[in-house]
Parts: C-alpha cells; structure tokens; sequence
C-alpha cells in the first residue's frame, strides 16, 4: 500500500533536519531522475525570469555533410528532370512539393553555415544558387516562375555565403572563390523569370552586393584581378550548361550585358590609376562581346580623350541596340552622329515627353 503523502507542514519538519548540503542533494536526485515536467518545474524556479514562459525546445543542431548530400541529390534529381517527368526516383507527391524541399534545404544550408565545420553547408548553399540560375532558362519544375515560387533570393543567398567565406578565410580566399561565382550568376534582370513579385522586389545585382563589400581601392584592385582570372578560366561559349541553340556570339554578348553593371563600376574604380591596365585586359577579353561591350570600350576611349574611338564604338553598339537609353545618352553627350535608327527612336521618345 501506497504511503501517504506528507502535508506542507510535516514536509517542511523533515527539511530541517537537512544541512544545505543534503538539500542539495536531495533537489538533484529529484531533478535528475524525475519526469521532463518536473525538471522543467525546477527549472523554472532556478530561473525566475523566465517563470511563466513556455520553454522552448533547444534547437536540433544541423548536419553540414548531411544538408550538402541533400542538396547534391535533389540538385542531381532537377537536372535529370526527375521533378518533370515520370521518374521513379521522385514520387508524384513530391514533385508537387519541391518547392517546400527546396526552401528546407536553403533554410538548412543557412543553418549549418554556422557549424564548427561549415564548409559543406557552404557548398550545398552554393550548389542551390547554381540551380536557382538554371531555373531562368531550364523547365527543372512545374511552374511557371521556380524562384518565386520557392521563395529563393539568389542575391541575399550569395550576400550570405560571400560575407561567411571572407570572414573565416579573409579577403583573397573570398575573392578567388566569389569572382567565377559572380561571372556564373549575375543576371540583369534577376533570377524570377517574370521580374515581378514578393522575391523580385527583394533581389539586387550582384554587382551591388560586392559593392557593398569592397570598401577601400585596394580590394577593388584585388578583386578585380581575380574576376578576370575567372574570366581566363572559363570555357569560351559557355554559360554553365550546355545550350547548343545558341551561338557563342550570343552567349558571349548575354555574359556582358549581365556583368554590364559590374564593369560599369570596375571602369569608375580603376580607370586613372596605376591598375588600369586591368580595363586593358577586360575590354578585349575573349569571353565578353556585343554592344555593351563596344559601350564599355566607348566610354573607356573618351575617358582617355579618344573622341574618335569613343564614337565609334559607340555608333556600332547603337547599330545592335539603337533603343539602349543609356548609350543614346552618351552618344549624344559627346556630339556623336547617331545611326538612322538610333535617331528615329531618340525622335519618338523626344516627342512623347
């Protein structure tokens, strides 16, 4: 038979026979081999700030190597076209639900990057940002705009990884890692395929976001040279993945006007110094092409005081795109004869304000 329980009066009795020591004791065994909601009671009465407040569950730390062999094999799977068609390595359910899976394994990724051992989280963030770019120009999902829908914005993602890997490795092994990754995935335009939306309205160039980060000349220089390594390095004609439709003429001259806004600042920042020879080098890169090419290389001559280079590169960029507000603005800006099509648009426009 159960034994009766004590009333406060009696129990208090048996405390004082107790030295603070035995209390202590007694407390622990009670703690330590009582149920979670007794522990939780004393817990609460140890921290009295918190009496009353729900006690939330300590955070289930996250995997790197794990997230990154996630990521791998989703990665792996969208490629393939496993998430399209009738694949049965992706049952019908989660191929409606890949746009849950993909924000988890982006929220893990994040997660992890704060793990003793990150760098595998680093490389699973970085192989989502590699498919979110895809996405702009592959049918890896069903639907119509991948990167709205699963909420992914590539430019805060990139901010993340580029800000982890120059704080724990410093300024040059971020800038050899983050220049290729910036010729990879820049796009003018974004990386949701309508340019509207919640995740649109947050994105920013990547050319922005290093803005941001390279805050003295120096580095400016620095990184610089890695970019055109990066450059150096790439295969010519390629954009990440095969598109045998497109022409390398093409492919070169979408690769520049990506990066347009990118070289727009290396011109600002390196032109009139003892690094300019690196403007040297980007101008007649293999790599680059097109008009925003001859844009560059026209605004490169008149800040030489090349008038007649400076208008020549710049009537051939407005021969491909006479519409192009901002070369119709420098052109006109430094007296240049603009080609016939060039002035019809200029025309239309002047009339309509």
């Amino acid at each position: 038979m159960a034994m009766n329980r004590m009333n406060r009066t009696e129990f208090f009795d048996k405390l004082a026979g107790l030295d603070e020591q035995q209390l202590k004791t007694a407390l622990w065994n009670l703690y330590w081999r009582g149920t979670a909601a007794v522990r939780e009671r004393i817990e609460s009465q140890l921290h009295p700030s918190s009496a009353g407040q729900p006690r939330r569950p300590a955070a289930t730390p996250v995997d790197p190597r794990s997230v990154r062999d996630e990521v791998i094999q989703f990665v792996t799977l969208a490629r393939s076209g496993a998430y399209i068609a009738g694949d049965r390595r992706v049952s019908p359910r989660h191929r409606t639900r890949w746009r849950s899976e993909f924000a988890r394994l982006a929220a893990e990724a994040r997660k992890a990057l704060r793990a003793p051992e990150p760098d595998p989280a680093a490389e699973a963030l970085e192989q989502l940002i590699d498919l979110a770019r895809e996405t702009r120009d592959y049918d890896y999902f069903r639907s119509e705009d991948p990167m709205e829908a699963a909420r992914f914005v590539v430019s805060e993602a990139a901010a993340l990884l580029w800000g982890h890997r120059r704080d724990r490795y410093g300024f040059t092994a971020f800038a050899a890692s983050a220049a290729p990754q910036l010729v990879r995935w820049e796009s003018r335009y974004g990386w949701t395929r309508r340019g509207y939306g919640q995740i649109s309205q947050k994105e920013t160039s990547l050319a922005a976001v290093l803005n941001g980060m390279l805050t003295v000349p120096d580095v400016w220089v620095t990184f610089a040279g890695h970019y055109l390594d990066a450059l150096d390095r790439t295969v010519a004609g390629d954009n990440g993945r095969d598109q045998p439709w497109r022409s390398g003429d093409h492919v070169r001259a979408q690769r520049t006007a990506d990066l347009a806004e990118w070289h727009a600042m290396l011109l600002r920042r390196l032109a009139d110094t003892e690094a300019e020879d690196l403007l040297d080098r980007l101008i007649e890169h293999r790599l680059l092409g097109g008009p925003e090419l001859d844009f560059l290389r026209a605004r490169l001559a008149h800040q030489r005081g090349d008038a007649a280079a400076a208008g020549a590169f710049i009537t051939a960029a407005l021969d491909r795109l006479p519409g192009h507000q901002e070369m119709l603005d420098f052109a006109v800006n430094i007296n240049t004869p603009l080609p016939a099509r060039a002035q019809k648009i200029l025309k239309g426009r002047s009339y309509r304000t």
